[in-house]
């Protein structure tokens, strides 16, 4: 799996922030049955490698990677808990080159044209646009893809379930990323029937 098949596994990649990892499995669970195998667990709580690694080892449906990458030394614990893909909210050269070095499909983050074409010079089409809505949203995107029709965006910042099907109308955007699938209180409550609904109404959008 390349970064652009893994945008094509669903419409909306659930954007996770855990802070107990005995919830990782459940939640996983629910989000597969709902339709979205593509999972993004963010590593802003200690909480999240130890989630990766038990989605990676009781969830097989589940395609489970680390988002919010900033480190190399991130890239490599990532990888080592069983994240099947990066996802960083910015880059930089030597975060780039982590990220590639550890055979994983990434999405590097972009927010401007200038960096975009940075990613191109190494070959990278496959990016994350961050943070979208506060960005420009669906109009900036527009305007990036005349001059870079090679570049490939999963939009990820301020989307719901409202605007998502905007941002999949774009013929540059392969899929978007999304925190409302996961609220804090229905996590922490365990209502893992309301967010398996969440999540089919997010694998049902369409442009």
């Amino acid at each position: 799996m390349d970064a652009h098949e893994l945008m094509g596994l669903c419409p909306v990649v659930p954007v996770v922030v855990l802070e107990d990892p005995d919830l990782a499995v459940p939640l996983a669970r629910a989000l597969v049955a709902g339709g979205l195998p593509a999972i993004e667990l963010t590593l802003r709580t200690p909480a999240a490698l130890d989630a990766i690694k038990r989605i990676a080892a009781e969830v097989p449906q589940a395609v489970v990677g680390a988002g919010t990458i900033i480190t190399s030394d991130q890239v490599k614990a990532a990888a080592d808990a069983g994240a099947r893909f990066l996802v960083s909210p910015g880059c930089t050269d030597r975060l780039r080159g982590a990220m590639a070095d550890s055979g994983l499909p990434f999405l590097p983050g972009v927010a401007t044209a200038s960096e975009a074409l940075t990613l191109f010079e190494h070959g990278v089409t496959a990016m994350k646009f961050f943070p979208a809505k506060a960005a420009g949203g669906t109009a900036y995107l527009r305007a990036l893809g005349g001059p870079l029709p090679l570049a490939r965006f999963c939009p990820t910042g301020g989307i719901t379930l409202e605007t998502a099907a905007d941002y999949l109308a774009l013929p540059n955007v392969g899929c978007v990323g999304g925190t409302w699938l996961t609220p804090p209180a229905l996590v922490q409550a365990g209502d893992w029937a309301q967010i398996e609904h969440l999540a089919r109404q997010a694998a049902a959008v369409r442009p």
